[in-house]
């Protein structure tokens, strides 16, 4: 699933490539995909005419803002989802499930082979989180100036679950996910299977900073791309060959070279190295 590294790659190739843009027409392949509206009909026809002003990110979950009448537009990625900027002669993808067009013959096609992406058009003078619900649920984002030692130690200090478990509760941390809760884990030396409630300050404070580097260093690197991740202009992202622990079961470690092992927590697959982490 594309974490907030993903995501936010895709918000700035959005950002490069579809703004003042105006959206001429769309086609919604897979009804389901659009989760707002209902009628398919309403949703192209509220769109239609709007130029995109800007691209947001929240979390996991992509944010456009229109011109008309304080409209916006949400995209979630989901497992699977992809937003491609392409010629509109392009030749279809059979996953493609919602084509939006634009000027020039281009198009922002959303492909998702899994289908469990949505997409939403959000009214004039409506609270974008009564229409994506989701949203409500989300913590502070690990780059605002909210995500402190304070506020994770309290998020943290009461609670009886693994720390691996714990990160992935998007009301702890907005953004992060399997991938990148083990890279941070790594960098700040503890173990995925060790109880929030037994964190002592200075690695909550060595976890606080590991979760913004690893972050930063992935967006840096354009995202990861293990199966289905793609950026606007269809390229994978590079920090799999840069990762720590994820997915590299059995490999030596790249600061001890003890053999990095897997474990499953709350039906996850957690990777860690027992002589680093402690």
């Amino acid at each position: 699933m594309p974490e907030l590294p993903e995501v936010e790659t895709v918000r700035r190739g959005l950002n490069q490539l579809t703004l003042n843009q105006t959206i001429t027409g769309g086609d919604v392949l897979l009804l389901r995909t659009v989760a707002y509206p209902f009628s398919i009909e309403e949703f192209i026809a509220n769109i239609q005419g709007s130029a995109i002003i800007s691209w947001h990110r929240r979390g996991k979950y992509l944010l456009a803002e229109l011109s008309r009448s304080s409209t916006w537009l949400g995209v979630h990625l989901r497992m699977t989802g992809q937003l491609l900027w392409l010629k509109r002669d392009e030749p279809l993808h059979k996953h493609t499930r919602v084509r939006l067009f634009f000027g020039e013959e281009q198009e922002l096609r959303f492909v998702d082979q899994r289908t469990f992406g949505q997409i939403w058009y959000v009214p004039p003078n409506v609270a974008v989180e009564s229409i994506i619900t989701g949203l409500a649920k989300l913590a502070v984002d690990p780059f605002s100036p909210e995500f402190t030692v304070e506020y994770l130690a309290n998020k943290l200090q009461k609670s009886r679950r693994p720390i691996k478990t714990a990160l992935l509760d998007q009301s702890i941390v907005a953004g992060l996910g399997n991938i990148y809760a083990d890279e941070a884990l790594f960098k700040s030396g503890i173990l995925p299977t060790t109880l929030c409630a037994d964190l002592q300050s200075p690695q909550i404070e060595l976890l606080r900073t590991a979760i913004i580097q690893v972050l930063s260093a992935s967006i840096a690197a354009g995202g990861t791309t293990f199966s289905n991740f793609l950026n606007v202009k269809g390229v994978n992202g590079n920090y799999g060959g840069e990762a720590w622990v994820y997915n590299r079961t059995g490999e030596p470690c790249k600061v001890c070279s003890n053999v990095i092992g897997r474990i499953k927590l709350g039906g996850r697959s957690s990777h860690f190295c027992d002589q680093c982490q402690k």
